[in-house]
């Protein structure tokens, strides 16, 4: 498990790519580390992991469907991002019996 985790888009796989390549680069020659990197080929999801940071780059559509910031946010938060979600949905569906 990593200490930290970025989440970053390009606008397109190839800039996805680039953008991954860059990073990994730039970490090499400025701290002499070395970072796996995988996805890079496709360049839909590109996940970069350096041990204590894994950094994830995605095309937006990618980015939209797996969320995973929704996954790594704090209990109480989509706790309470569900309940106005459902609150909304509940609004809509009263206001289309009224309108019958």
């Amino acid at each position: 498990m990593a200490d930290h985790m970025v989440i970053a888009s390009g606008r397109s796989s190839r800039q996805v790519a680039a953008i991954a390549e860059k990073l990994v680069q730039r970490l090499k020659e400025q701290t002499g580390r070395s970072a796996r990197i995988e996805g890079k080929e496709t360049g839909d999801w590109v996940l970069i992991d350096t041990d204590d940071v894994i950094v994830h780059v995605f095309r937006p559509e990618v980015r939209e469907f797996y969320q995973l910031e929704k996954m790594w946010m704090p209990a109480d938060a989509l706790r309470s991002a569900t309940l106005d979600r459902l609150r909304a949905e509940h609004a809509a569906e009263e206001a289309r019996r009224n309108q019958i």
